[in-house]
């Protein structure tokens, strides 16, 4: 038997230290947890660095090395500060020195880097080796080389090589969700399918629990199968929590893909062994053909400028969006004929948040709010372009009417002045995977001795 405690879904969404303790008294084989995703959208992949405070960051991983110390067992952590490019990397590794320093003890450390270098990856593409997944983005070599960050996704053979340089922490850089778990109870002999729905399930904590907030669970692998038990107070795992959890981030509920094949629930029987746990057995582990990892890069988009501006007249509110399409239009025209641009060059967004801004024209409900926040977006190739175009729409924001006739409205902005520049903007740009000869071919793994 394997026992893997997860502590929560992610390092930086806190974890409860009581069920903690009670996961290390439980001897644990391995501490595994999740540093990131793309979830937050492409900015972080895009610029090389984390969603999460360095400083919550930082307390969190301190109470893990210490749960590591005090079991006598491995910590692994996969797509380290959040996107996992190198540089997130090495954030992660200089927060583990800080902290192995303070805490006064010594630490061998493994660290698997997961970037690629994007003039190779698009030399891999004209060689026929990164082929798309269905609905990715047609991209070319060009494209490819323009990405400021790639990353390819380490499944468990990596974190398996990373497991047999004896390191007390492995930090990892792009990993899958299920990588960090299922590669000890693979390399111990395990059920392969039991192995990767396990890790699928407590991917992300106590999601699979009744207490989804609670974070930390302890899975049991074996000959068969596994065994959930969340371990927070009042913290359950069903059938149905458990079986539910193959949705989440998922669009087939009885498959899920990994590097070297894909895990078959379709079999699968969830059976509860008290008010707690729940034993899972039937699942199917089918390698495939090709050993394939995949890839994720972004890039530039350019550059973005938000203003944002109220409106409550119950008319303005009730014909929004006729309002922002025209001011949209005129405003599109003013920007070519001023700043002698093309209508590529630039682009003008109003979203109409409380009306219609998650999902525009697919919105279903029809309600009329008693306020809109009418939030122009623009996005341009220099900040200095983007924020001048936004200063052209200011005038619209504020004053434009539905009719010639009426009399200029004045709508409030909420801040002054209500440019707001972000930056740069970033693009997911692969959604594609690279074929591998041998797994560790496009992954790094280095040993540090630290303090």
């Amino acid at each position: 038997m394997v026992r893997v405690l997860v502590p929560s879904g992610a390092l930086g969404l806190n974890y409860d230290a009581v069920a903690l303790q009670r996961g290390i008294a439980a001897k644990p084989d391995i501490i595994a947890i999740d540093g990131g995703s793309t979830d937050s959208g492409p900015a972080y992949l895009g610029r090389g660095m984390s969603k999460y405070a360095r400083s919550s960051t930082k307390v969190e991983w301190a109470g893990l090395m210490q749960a590591r110390a005090d079991a006598g067992c491995p910590l692994v952590i996969g797509t380290a500060g959040t996107c996992g490019a190198d540089s997130a990397v090495d954030w992660m590794l200089d927060i583990t020195r800080e902290i192995a320093a303070e805490q006064g003890r010594p630490v061998k450390v493994a660290v698997l880097r997961s970037s690629q270098h994007p003039a190779e990856m698009a030399q891999a593409f004209t060689q026929g080796r990164v082929t798309p997944l269905p609905n990715a983005p047609d991209v070319d070599a060009a494209l490819i080389e323009s990405c400021s960050n790639i990353v390819a996704l380490a499944g468990a053979e990596q974190i398996t090589e990373a497991l047999n340089t004896g390191a007390d922490i492995i930090i990892a850089g792009r990993t899958t969700d299920t990588a960090i778990i299922a590669a000890l109870p693979l390399q111990r002999g395990c059920h392969a399918g039991g192995a990767w729905h396990g890790a699928k399930i407590g991917e992300c904590g106590a999601l699979c629990a009744t207490n989804p907030q609670s974070g930390v669970i302890l899975i049991d692998f074996d000959a068969e199968g596994f065994t959930v038990t969340p371990l927070a107070d009042g913290a359950k795992a069903t059938p149905h929590t458990v079986s539910a959890h193959m949705l989440y981030e998922n669009s087939d509920p009885f498959i899920l893909h990994e590097p070297g094949g894909h895990l078959d629930v379709s079999k699968a029987k969830y059976q509860p062994l008290n008010d707690t746990s729940v034993r899972v057995t039937g699942s199917e582990w089918v390698p495939s053909e090709r050993y394939t990892v995949k890839l994720e890069g972004a890039r530039g988009a350019g550059f973005q400028t938000v203003t944002m501006a109220l409106l409550r007249d119950e008319r303005y509110v009730q014909n929004a969006q006729i309002w922002a399409d025209e001011i949209v239009g005129k405003c599109s025209a003013k920007v070519v004929d001023r700043l002698h641009l093309e209508v590529d060059a630039f682009s003008i967004e109003i979203r109409l948040l409380g009306y219609s801004a998650s999902f525009g024209a697919l919105e279903t409900k029809q309600i009329t709010p008693t306020e809109i926040c009418a939030m122009g977006i623009v996005t341009a190739k220099t900040e200095s372009l983007s924020q001048e175009i936004a200063k052209l729409l200011n005038p619209y924001l504020l004053h434009h009417p539905l009719t010639q006739e009426e009399e200029v409205p004045t709508f409030a902005f909420l801040f002054s002045p209500p440019e707001m520049p972000r930056g740069e903007v970033f693009e997911f740009t692969l959604n594609h995977v690279l074929q591998l000869e041998n797994p560790m071919d496009a992954f790094t793994l280095e040993v540090h001795e630290i303090g």
